[in-house]
């Protein structure tokens, strides 16, 4: 899932980077860029960690990233989420489900935004929400996983028509209007890398 991950960011970076220039600084690929080479350096560097400890060093790198809120969300994330994975070797997907909910309090911990408010919540919240409504009825994580993907485009797609009330995006007020919010994007991004890196051999 963090291969899926990192290699649909990298795939997207420059889009990411158009997007942000509409109400930022243009540089939220490079930032996601950062990120993504983060996590590839602890995965490699943890290959023979627990799943916990794995998931809480790429949150710790994520946490150092500069560049906005990004890293300190996205770092918050993983910690919630090596949290409640504890000393399981691995997750079915209500397991997957409750670990994406942990990571969520985190980031609600960090940050007020809502869901109209054009941050990367407005992907978050619903593909988490997703993944939790294919589990409690059965489907498997490959299922679940796909709408969840599929519900974040949808959230991140909606933010076009919001306009930015956090970081430096708020500033530009009407002018964000017509484009998606860059956050959200990538979220989407990390969901549909998630997705497919379940279906690679």
């Amino acid at each position: 899932m963090l291969a899926g991950a990192i290699a649909k960011v990298r795939d997207g970076s420059n889009y990411l980077s158009q997007l942000d220039s509409a109400g930022g600084d243009g540089d939220h690929g490079i930032t996601m860029r950062r990120a993504m080479g983060e996590v590839e350096k602890n995965l490699a560097a943890n290959q023979q960690a627990s799943l916990r400890e794995m998931l809480s060093q790429v949150g710790w790198a994520l946490l150092g990233i500069d560049g906005g809120a990004t890293g300190p969300l996205l770092g918050s994330f993983f910690m919630g989420v090596a949290e409640e994975v504890g000393e399981r070797p691995s997750l079915d997907v209500a397991g997957l489900a409750g670990a994406f909910e942990a990571g969520v309090v985190q980031v609600r911990k960090q940050s007020k935004a809502q869901i109209g408010d054009k941050t990367l919540i407005d992907a978050l919240l619903p593909a988490v929400a997703a993944l939790r409504a294919g589990a409690d009825a059965g489907k498997d994580v490959g299922q679940s996983l796909r709408e969840a993907a599929e519900a974040a485009v949808r959230g991140a797609d909606a933010t076009r028509n919001f306009v930015a009330k956090f970081g430096k995006a708020r500033f530009s007020g009407e002018r964000t209007l017509g484009h998606p919010d860059p956050g959200a994007t990538s979220m989407a991004m990390i969901f549909a890398g998630f997705c497919e890196g379940t279906r690679t051999p």
